[in-house]
């Protein structure tokens, strides 16, 4: 979404890992601390309200997916047009840079600003289309003091001290921004209509569905995401998808002065269709996927480790792979352990797959080769860790059911359960004598 400066290949690399460990896109500078609360809300400001308004036109442009990762969930802007008076003006609230300073750090924290700018419409159109993003136009039959009030909002929201905003991947976006715009100008009515439909999706649905081109992606956002994803949403939610607010505007229904109804959108055309195709109608079931990785994984851990409990030979690669599966588990338990105690990133906290990435992994990855050496300290400290790490992991899965561990992850267990058992396994056979005896090697 918006405009993208690369600075370098490292400052990108980190950004897209990030970006798919927490969901959408995100990204840019310190706001004016009052430009950080709701500007589309009256208490905000009041705009001038002196532009003649009978000769404005009002439409949301809707861009669909990108290429890039951050261009996955598709944008949108509101295009303020007038013939008479040479308005055309298309407001974007998707602009964030990679050059801005700081903005790595402030990315991982969570505390990500983007800004808004008005561009020629043209201009921004063809962008999109060069970009081989699909490109739909809705005309918004509002009333002329309500497209004036829009266009006078959207002229004192680009003032440079009302511009940033805190961007939050779900809830405060670049088109829940263009949503709350128009919801503000309808007075409450686009959130009144849709705030209680029921849509049964969630925030990781959506990240599944949009995201199942990128596998890499979409494995590391489906660990790094947690319950607070699974929550299911309404369609007033749903709107941080362009897309689907686009869906929405075509069933809303606005006052027609004489006591009735009249569409709100009054045409719609699709002015560039993307060679890229369209969105995927639902999330991927790659289950048995997953549980394939997993079990391979816990196939050669058992192999090596049967090996390695017999020939001496074998014995270093078994321990060299058992300690990196937990420094694996490590890892991502203190990436998630991170993100929760760390940083503003909500969607990420609480979440369960600790039970299965156990931080206490990382002692347990530097102990094993020295327990396969077989010193008896190492020895005790490695079956212990090993043990425990494994009944946690059998835990969550006993806990999985109840109500409330509501986090989606099966895809999650069925990768990371499996070698993580055999890791334990093997970690015993490691320690015991070559000849099964039972008893520790000591050096």
């Amino acid at each position: 979404m918006g405009r993208v400066n690369t600075r370098s290949s490292l400052v990108l690399l980190a950004t897209t890992l990030l970006v798919s460990a927490l969901a959408t896109p995100g990204l840019s500078q310190e706001p004016d601390p009052a430009a950080t609360g709701d500007p589309t809300t009256p208490e905000a400001s009041t705009p001038d309200s002196t532009t003649p308004t009978s000769t404005l036109e009002v439409f949301l442009i809707t861009v669909g997916a990108g290429r890039q990762v951050w261009e996955r969930f598709g944008h949108n802007a509101i295009w303020v047009r007038d013939t008479v008076r040479g308005i055309d003006r298309a407001y974007n609230y998707g602009m964030f840079s990679f050059d801005d300073p700081g903005f790595l750090g402030r990315f991982v924290r969570g505390e990500m600003d983007y800004w808004m700018e008005g561009f020629d419409t043209e201009r921004l159109l063809r962008a999109y289309a060069a970009a081989d993003r699909s490109i739909w136009v809705q005309e918004l039959d509002l009333t002329p003091e309500q497209m004036g009030a829009l266009y006078e909002f959207e002229e004192w929201n680009e003032r440079p001290e009302n511009r940033f905003y805190r961007y939050d991947y779900y809830r405060d976006n670049c088109s829940t921004r263009v949503r709350d715009a128009l919801d503000r100008v309808l007075d409450g009515g686009l959130r009144a209509t849709f705030e209680d439909v029921e849509t049964g999706t969630t925030y990781r649905s959506h990240f599944r569905r949009l995201m199942a081109p990128d596998p890499l992606i979409y494995a590391g956002g489906s660990f790094a995401i947690g319950p607070a994803t699974d929550r299911p949403i309404s369609a007033w939610d749903e709107m941080f998808l362009p897309v689907r607010m686009m869906e929405y505007l075509r069933e809303m229904t606005v006052p027609d002065g004489e006591g009735g109804e009249r569409p709100l959108v009054i045409r719609e055309l699709t002015l560039y269709e993307s060679t890229l195709g369209p969105e995927p109608e639902g999330p991927p079931d790659w289950r048995l996927g997953f549980l394939a990785v997993g079990v391979a994984l816990a196939g050669l851990l058992v192999l090596l480790g049967w090996l390695g409990s017999t020939r001496r030979s074998a014995r270093f690669l078994a321990a060299i792979t058992s300690s990196a599966w937990a420094l694996v588990l490590g890892v991502g338990g203190v990436f998630m352990l991170g993100i929760w105690f760390l940083t503003a990133h909500w969607a990420g906290y609480r979440n369960e797959n600790l039970f299965f990435l156990n931080p206490v992994a990382l002692a347990l990855a530097a102990l094993i080769p020295f327990a396969a050496m077989g010193k008896r300290g190492a020895v005790r400290w490695a079956r212990g860790l090993a043990t425990f790490i494994a009944a946690v992991a059998i835990l969550g899965l006993i806990l999985q059911p109840l109500p409330w561990f509501p986090q989606t992850n099966a895809e999650i267990v069925a990768a990371v359960v499996p070698p993580t058992l055999a890791m334990a396994w093997v970690v015993r056979q490691l320690t015991k004598e070559p000849g099964g005896t039972g008893e520790s090697i000591e050096a």
